[in-house]
This record gives structure tokens, C-alpha cells and sequence, in this order.
């Protein structure tokens, strides 16, 4: 297996982190050394430090700032760390990221209903963010579609640790606003129709029902 750069998405409480985790563990096991980057990169940099004052709701609640301009932030947020990413892909690094172009897209498209505004403002982050800021581009992109349930769920269970410091106590505003998640979940489905690369992981059975981790985890690695 070569050196490849790999996304995960989904929305918030989707077990991302866990199953970038045991991709880890299993790369690590076959003897290939790894890089991990969760974005938004929120405790660090100037547009980590602006996309959470956004998060914490500094800037007024989630539809009082454009979405074209949250969608800016969350962009050269990743355009900042471009090079560390390339410099990871040179040394022989498997890169995995948590979140990344595609979850731009459906946050940002979430916050509106109007299907012309939808498709201008996709448009316009993957022209800026692969053409104009020329990031890195993932070999492959993994969307795990998780139940709405499941979602709610975790968001709201008690989520603490140091990536929540950038909340300082406070509620993500994203998190905590359950039609904008459900809007998430419609935008990502809607992408599997537009972006070939996008590879969606089924994380539930025909009861609608989790299925284990590890089921998961193999269905995403043998797909690598």
C-alpha cells in the first residue's frame, strides 16, 4: 500500500475520530508511518483563532455571518497548512485528515435552502479552495453516513477534552443547532451525486441501527 492522502467526513458525532484512529493502528501495523490534521485547526493560527470565536457564537449565531465568508475562514485555514501536508506526502507519510474540502461544502451550503444559491456557493468552494488557494487535493474521500439519531445522540453526550478548548466553556453553535445538522446530513448526501470521489460508508443496518466499529473500520480500508 503506497503513501496516499485520505479524508474522512461526516457530520459532527459521526465516529471520525475513531475510525481515523484504527486507520491508524492498522497502517501502523503494516509497518507505514502516518500524519494526522483535524480541521478546522481551531486552537491554532489566525483563521483557527477566527473559526473559533465563529464557533463560539462571537460573532452572532450561525445564519448572522455569511456562509461564503465562514466558508473563506475554514479555506485558508487549510490553505495554511497546504504545505505542511505536501511536505508530509514527500517524506512518505499516509496523511489522514479529519474533514476537509467536502465538509466545507456542506456546512456551509446547509445554511441556505435556495437550491441556486446550493450549487453557486459548491461551486465556489472547490473552485477557491482546488484552484485559486491550490491545496492538496485527497486520493480518496470517505463520507460516513451515520443516522440522525446517532448524531443527536452524541452531541448530546458530554464531549470534553483538549480539542474543545477552543470552546472555553462555551457551545459550538454548529453543534448545538440540530436542523442545521440534519441540513448537513442532506448535503452530504446530495454530493455523493456530484463528486465521484466521494466514497459514502454506510454505518448502519437495514434497522437503522450502528453497526460495530470494526465493521466499519474494515469496509473503509478495504476500499483503500
Amino acid at each position: 500500500m503506497n503513501s496516499k492522502f485520505i479524508a474522512i467526513e461526516g457530520p459532527d458525532g459521526a465516529g471520525k475520530s475513531t475510525q481515523i484512529r484504527l486507520i491508524s493502528e492498522y497502517l501502523h501495523e503494516k509497518g507505514i508511518e502516518t500524519k494526522f490534521v483535524h480541521f478546522p485547526r481551531s486552537s491554532e493560527g489566525i483563521y483557527g483563532e477566527l473559526i473559533a470565536k465563529f464557533l463560539r457564537g462571537e460573532f452572532g449565531e450561525v445564519n448572522n455571518v455569511h456562509p461564503q465568508l465562514v466558508a473563506l475562514l475554514f479555506a485558508q485555514d487549510r490553505l495554511e497548512f497546504a504545505n505542511t501536508i505536501r511536505g508530509w506526502m514527500q517524506e512518505g507519510y499516509f496523511v489522514l485528515v479529519d474533514r476537509y474540502v467536502y465538509s466545507n461544502i456542506a456546512y456551509q451550503c446547509a445554511k441556505t435552502k435556495n437550491p441556486g444559491e446550493k450549487l453557486a456557493l459548491r461551486k465556489w468552494i472547490l473552485d477557491f479552495e482546488y484552484n485559486h488557494n491550490q491545496i492538496p487535493k485527497p486520493d480518496m474521500s470517505f463520507y460516513l453516513d451515520v443516522p440522525f439519531d446517532f448524531t443527536h445522540k452524541s452531541l448530546n453526550e458530554k464531549r470534553d477534552g483538549e480539542e474543545r478548548t477552543y470552546l472555553q466553556g462555551k457551545d459550538d453553535i454548529h453543534e448545538k443547532d440540530l436542523d442545521l445538522q440534519k441540513a448537513v446530513k442532506s448535503e452530504y448526501d446530495s454530493l455523493l451525486a456530484f463528486e465521484s470521489d466521494l466514497t459514502r460508508i454506510v454505518c448502519y443496518d437495514e434497522n437503522g441501527k450502528m453497526k460495530p466499529v470494526q465493521e466499519i473500520h474494515e469496509r473503509i480500508v478495504g476500499l483503500m
